[in-house]
């Protein structure tokens, strides 16, 4: 299957937050649409490890197929699952334990995991604990999620990952490390860039890395 190089896509956040968020977290609505539309089909199993304000999810639904996922955060698990028709789908716990909660096989994943800048302590995987701080034990722990993943996916069911380099006084090659580290445990297949429409001016575009189940 070969995948577009470059796609453009509207930048809007259609789904207000829930009062205790912002849409900060947020990939926008038209990115789902688009990879469900692209690799799935009316009834598929779409899985989200990162599910977060559930853009994943609740997208799925909305074009017919089955949402499952994973959130660590008891608000945002609560928030999401209470707008969920198949709100049983999606677990309150930590995706580094995917493949022992039970879910079935796969056929898609479309995810945008935490974020973490390489010269930062605070590790968003770990709520800041600093035991585990730190960009090193950031990918680590990324390596061991995504490790679990590809344990839920059905063979050759694609996983997409959309990931951006961070900006900064230290600048932070997120998308290349997560594409080496997540490679350890499913095929990189592709990648694709998203110019935005309309976006925010320090935001014009995004990268999905597209991975295969093997």
């Amino acid at each position: 299957m070969s995948h577009p190089s470059l796609i453009t896509l509207p930048y809007s956040l259609e789904r207000d937050p829930p009062r205790f968020e912002t849409n900060f977290i947020k990939c926008p609505e038209s990115l789902v649409r688009w990879a469900l539309k692209e690799f799935t089909k009316k009834g598929d199993k779409v899985f989200d490890p990162f599910a977060g304000l559930g853009t994943t999810l609740f997208v799925a639904e909305e074009m017919g197929r089955i949402p499952f996922g994973i959130e660590a955060e008891e608000s945002r698990h609560q928030w999401v699952a209470g707008q969920l028709e198949n709100w049983t789908n999606l677990v309150h716990g930590d995706g580094g334990a995917a493949a022992r909660m039970g879910f079935p096989k796969m056929d898609f994943c479309f995810t945008s995991p935490p974020y973490m800048q390489a010269n930062h302590q605070w590790n968003p995987l770990y709520a800041g604990d600093p035991k585990y701080a730190g960009y090193d034990k950031y990918l680590r722990r990324m390596g061991m999620i995504f490790g679990e993943v590809a344990k839920v996916m059905k063979k050759n069911a694609y996983v997409l990952v959309q990931v951006d380099n961070l900006p900064g006084k230290t600048y932070t090659p997120l998308v290349r490390d997560l594409s080496l580290i997540i490679a350890k445990h499913l095929r990189l297949d592709g990648e694709t860039t998203v110019v935005w429409k309309n976006p925010k001016p320090e935001y014009q575009h995004s990268q999905c890395l597209i991975f295969k189940n093997v």
